[in-house]
């Protein structure tokens, strides 16, 4: 298996507000102490934007970069969104994929709009004309569908998958907060998967933040996403199927996490002992 790290399994997350931010060097060493060879790029600010200097600090760690998250709106008429997104392309190798999320254009992941006719025109036209940009340049794009996005439930899942050509990132966890069954999808759409991140979910705490009962950052803080093994998702069978389909990407354990504060060196509790925990059940599973 092909498996990847995140810097928001470590906490580091995008979000104002979102939590204790531990610093880079720290991230990227306890990733290479796991035995881990790749990692995601983790918010703007995070890694050095100069992707020579970029380079330079991952390789001091044996990490290769393989995906880079950009959230950008998609769905506003009066807004073009490409040129943003070709910015993001060109500080990213041919070998890591953007993986875009249809943001909403406020801050959080708390609170979301319902889209009009227009608008979901719109969303779909720009995420065909900015597969076909990522295309024409040798890059490679995946839609995230995501909580707090505008591509978050089964419907607008399903509505992408048949009303445009955009390809996948499956992430486990964020799909099925939003309603939609990560192993349906990795048997029925398999081949729109470019790539795979990886979430256990409690899915109770699950099912009350789909209900609107508890917010998303919320229930991240109280433990929704679990240790791989831990929570209620096969994640077992959507390797599986996904494998079986011939996927030949990324799986990237990506458990967001909020964190109080620095946490304890390891191998002791914190980010460190949980992505632990991740990949001694990958080995399971791919042994």
């Amino acid at each position: 298996m092909r498996v990847a790290g995140a810097p928001i399994s470590w906490g580091v997350c995008e979000v104002p507000g979102w939590g204790h931010q531990m610093a880079p060097r720290r991230v990227l060493g306890e990733m290479r102490d796991l035995g881990l060879t790749a990692t995601e790029l983790g918010p703007a600010g995070f890694l050095p934007p100069d992707p020579a200097a970029r380079g330079r600090l991952l390789a001091e760690f044996g990490l290769d970069l393989v995906g880079a998250f950009v959230p950008a709106v998609l769905h506003d008429p009066g807004r073009d969104p490409l040129p943003d997104v070709e910015l993001a392309m060109d500080g990213l190798g041919e070998e890591t994929v953007l993986i875009l999320a249809a943001a909403t254009g406020t801050d959080g992941y708390d609170r979301r709009p319902e889209l009009d006719t227009k608008a979901w025109r719109t969303l779909l036209s720009n995420l065909d004309a900015v597969t076909v940009r990522a295309a024409d340049r040798g890059r490679r794009v995946a839609l995230h569908p995501h909580v707090g996005t505008v591509v978050e439930r089964r419907a607008e899942v399903e509505r992408v998958l048949g009303e445009c050509g955009v390809p996948l990132c499956l992430d486990t966890g964020h799909l099925l907060v939003g309603g939609t069954d990560p192993l349906w999808l990795a048997r029925f759409a398999a081949p729109r998967v470019a790539h795979v991140h990886l979430k256990d979910v409690d899915v109770p705490l699950a099912e009350r933040v789909l209900g609107g009962r508890v917010p998303y950052t919320e229930a991240v803080r109280d433990g929704l996403y679990r240790p791989l093994g831990r929570g209620d998702i096969d994640i077992a069978a959507v390797i599986a199927a996904l494998e079986g389909s011939g996927y030949e990407g990324w799986y990237v354990m990506e458990q967001d996490a909020v964190l109080a504060a620095e946490p304890p060196e390891p191998p002791g509790a914190g980010p460190y002992a949980d992505v632990r925990a991740c990949l001694d059940y990958l080995a399971g599973v791919a042994s």
